[in-house]
C-alpha cells in the first residue's frame, strides 16, 4: 500500500491511533485536540496544505462540524471526507459519536470518497432546489438529509449547511436526483 499523501486532520489521539490501525504507518494527522483549536494548529493545518495537502476528517458530530467549518474557513482548498453517523456510534451505550468506532472498510471508504472543489461552470443550488427535492419543508426531509449525506459522502449537518455543501462540493445535479429517488424508493434508511 502507498501512503496517504495528504495529511488527515482528526480530532484527537484516539482518531490518529485508529487511523494507524487501518494504515500502519502509511498516514499522518494533526490532532486538532478536541475542539480546543488554537492559532497554532490552525497555522501547522495551513503548512501542511502547502507541502502535502489535507484532509479534514472530523467526528459526524456537533464539535466536529464545527471544527470542519473553522478548519474549512482557514484552509478552504483542504479536501473532505465524511464517515456516517451510523458508522462512528459507539459499542458502550454512553459514548460518543467518533471515527475511532468505525470499521476499517467504513473509514477507508470515507477516504476514498474525499471531495475537492474544482473551478467550473458549476451553477449553484438555492433554497427553492432543496424544497423541490424535499431536503426542506417535508415531515420526511431530516432522514431525506440524512440519506442523501451518506450516500453522496457529505456528511449530514441541518437545512442550511447542507445546502451550502452541495454548493461547496459541487454535487451534479443527477448525482442528486437519483440519490433522492434512491430515497423516494425506499431504500433502507439509515436514519441514525
Amino acid at each position: 500500500m502507498k501512503k496517504i499523501k495528504e495529511i488527515i486532520v482528526v480530532e484527537g489521539k484516539s482518531d490518529t491511533n485508529r487511523l494507524k490501525d487501518c494504515f500502519g504507518d502509511d498516514v499522518d494527522t494533526i490532532e486538532t485536540t478536541g475542539s480546543a483549536l488554537n492559532a497554532e494548529t490552525i497555522e501547522h493545518i495551513k503548512i501542511a496544505q502547502e507541502k502535502r495537502g489535507v484532509i479534514i476528517f472530523t467526528d459526524p458530530d456537533f464539535n466536529g462540524n464545527r471544527l470542519r467549518t473553522i478548519i474549512q474557513k482557514a484552509v478552504p482548498n483542504a479536501k473532505q471526507a465524511f464517515l456516517p453517523r451510523s458508522q462512528a456510534v459507539p459499542k458502550k451505550s454512553d459514548g460518543s459519536l467518533g471515527i475511532e468506532h468505525a470499521k476499517d472498510e467504513d473509514i477507508k471508504s470515507a477516504l476514498q470518497a474525499v471531495y475537492t472543489r474544482t473551478e467550473n461552470n458549476f451553477e449553484n443550488y438555492d433554497y427553492d432546489d432543496m424544497v423541490d427535492l424535499g431536503l426542506v419543508g417535508q415531515t420526511d426531509s431530516h432522514q431525506r438529509r440524512l440519506f442523501v449525506g451518506s450516500e453522496l459522502k457529505i456528511g449530514y449537518t441541518n437545512a442550511k449547511q447542507f445546502l451550502s455543501r452541495l454548493n461547496m462540493f459541487q454535487i451534479a445535479p443527477q448525482d442528486l436526483v437519483t440519490t433522492v429517488k434512491k430515497f423516494d424508493k425506499g431504500s433502507t434508511h439509515d436514519t441514525k
